[in-house]
């Protein structure tokens, strides 16, 4: 169940907004690096102490969208840097931080450095970052004084129903679990193909591929991180040439390929890219070019990893 008291936090005066609720006033949308920032963190703060909370769940991790050919987010390290490992160890659906990281995120979204994230403790108290400095934050309790507090702060805390997002968390795209019986029809398919690849979505935006055949197939599982969707698609083409003369003439694909080390690397390319595409993978040892539109995306097989308990609370 959602928290029964959910306030939209903001530093937007609610008499500054025109009668459809549009603000008209003169702050600006993005973060001050200062004392309105530090204002909403310690906001925040205020309700997770009214709430009895110091350590909260990380839900539905992302980092900045697709990262196209040639061009590099304009924060390599999505604002996590100091946070978690360079390889985002850690930070993953379902992992548990301390209040004061939590708070840090928080500031990573009010920046918009490319990390997102919600933050949860069960139904006690959820935390969404929307768009344009707006926070929702829900509890089981009143909060009053968390809500005096977020007045002194010089913040507008507003009662909601709920927070925006949470709609959107009934429909998850995913329900299958790669359990025991996703990993049996695994085997089957290596068993006939000899080689699959292994699309591991770690988070939002941002996966791993891995060649699988039944010799490493148990030393990849164990290496999967927590909650990682799995898409299961056909072998790479040895013949990249081929490969590379079935890319579209206009539109974006995501083209995979192993290098000469065995290292497999990605990118999404349009039709401005292929010719340096095809420069850069000219000693490639194999490739494949897989649909990065959700309605052409036709994978052998596709499921979330489950917990150790075996139940899957991804919500991919």
């Amino acid at each position: 169940m959602p928290p029964s008291f959910v306030h939209r936090i903001t530093k937007y005066d609610p008499a500054d907004r025109d009668e459809h609720g549009h603000y008209t006033g003169a702050e600006e949308t993005v973060s001050d690096h200062g004392p309105v920032e530090a204002a909403y963190l310690a906001a925040i703060a205020a309700f997770a102490e009214a709430s009895d909370i110091d350590r909260l769940e990380i839900r539905d991790p992302g980092v900045a969208g697709f990262v196209h050919f040639g061009v590099e987010p304009s924060d390599a390290g999505h604002g996590l840097d100091g946070l978690f490992p360079p390889d985002l160890s850690g930070y993953h659906d379902g992992a548990e931080v301390s209040l004061p990281v939590a708070l840090e995120l928080v500031r990573v979204m009010l920046r918009g450095q490319g990390a997102w994230c919600r933050l949860e403790a069960g139904d006690r108290l959820t935390v969404d970052v929307g768009w344009d400095q707006y926070v929702y934050v829900g509890s089981d309790r009143p909060c009053t004084d968390a809500v005096a507090r977020t007045r002194e702060l010089g913040l507008f805390p507003e009662p909601m129903t709920m927070s925006p997002s949470a709609a959107e968390l009934d429909e998850p795209e995913v329900t299958v679990a790669a359990d025991e019986g996703f990993w049996a029809r695994v085997r089957t398919e290596l068993a006939s193909r000899k080689a699959l690849l292994l699309e591991e979505g770690y988070l939002r935006n941002a996966a791993r591929f891995h060649r699988l055949t039944p010799q490493n197939l148990d030393a990849v599982r164990a290496s999967l991180s927590p909650r990682a969707l799995l898409t299961v698609w056909p072998d790479l083409n040895s013949d990249v040439g081929a490969v590379l003369a079935t890319l579209p003439e206009e539109g974006s694909i995501e083209f995979v390929w192993e290098m000469q080390n065995g290292t497999i690397r990605h990118a999404v390319v349009d039709d401005t890219d292929h010719r340096e595409l095809a420069a850069l993978v000219a000693d490639a040892r194999a490739a494949c070019a897989l649909p990065v539109y959700v309605d052409e995306r036709r994978p052998l097989l596709c499921a979330a990893l489950p917990d150790s308990d075996g139940v899957l609370r991804a919500r991919w």
